[in-house]
Parts: structure tokens; sequence; C-alpha cells
């Protein structure tokens, strides 16, 4: 059996043809990718699957439900799917193009614990988003 069709099954999901397609390319994206709904549909068009953009609203929503996948919503209503992964990362996103990258610096995380600790808190949960512009043009990033 496959190995989505295992994750879709331990999630509590019926194993369905547009499940198997949008969890297939969240699964095969490149170290950092994020994917809009907008552009999963685009791929799957690309790969002539017959799935309609409701539909992939649809999964995507019930993938998020069942711990698949994270969502994160950024400035100007820019939302973007990928993997749910244990470990913790961060992103940079161009204000101009949309590019997302994602990093993972130690030191930031021990500067919010120690912030976090002086308050009063215990951290459960972080959200860090730095916006800015690519270096370089946006030409660069692959988009435009």
């Amino acid at each position: 059996m496959a190995l989505e069709n295992q994750e879709l099954r331990k999630a509590g999901l019926k194993v369905t043809l547009p499940r198997v397609k949008i969890y297939q390319i969240l699964e095969r994206a490149g170290e950092g990718d994020h994917f809009s709904a907008e552009d999963i549909y685009k791929l799957l068009m690309e790969q002539g699957e017959d799935v309609g953009l409701a539909t992939v609203y649809r999964v995507l929503t019930q993938f998020e439900a069942a711990g698949l996948v994270s969502r994160h919503h950024f400035d100007g209503g820019h939302s973007v799917f990928e993997l749910a992964r244990e470990e913790h990362h961060d992103h940079v996103v161009c204000v101009k193009c949309g590019r997302v990258r994602e990093f993972t610096e130690p030191q930031v995380s021990e500067i919010l614990d120690k912030v976090a600790d002086e308050l009063g808190f215990s951290i459960t949960d972080r959200t860090l988003y730095l916006y800015g512009v690519c270096k370089g043009g946006c030409e660069e990033s692959g988009k435009k």
C-alpha cells in the first residue's frame, strides 16, 4: 500500500483519487516549497487530472483538520500549505512576488523562550513570519 494511502487512513480519511493526488503533490514538494490551493489546482490540471478548485480547497481543509498539512496565512490574504512536520521552522516572505522561504535558527528559539520565561509564559506554539523583498529582484526567485 502506498505511503499516502497509509497517511490518509491513519488520519481517518477515506482514500479517494483527489486526496491521493493532492497529498502526492505536497509530498513531492521540495524543501521549503509551499503551495496555494490555486498552485495545486494548476499542477493537477497540468497532470491531466479532472479535479475542481472547490475540491482542492475542500481536501486541503480536511487535511488541515486531520493534522496532515499546515496552513500559513500571509499578509494580503495569501495562504499556502505544506505537509505538517514535527520540527519547528519559520518563514521569510517576499512582499513583491510572494515567494516563501523557510529557515530554522536555534538562537531565535532560545531568545523567544527567554523572553517568554521573563514574562512568566511557557511557549506552546509560535508563528514567525519575516517580510521583505527578494535580494537581486524577484526574477531570480522563479516568480514574478
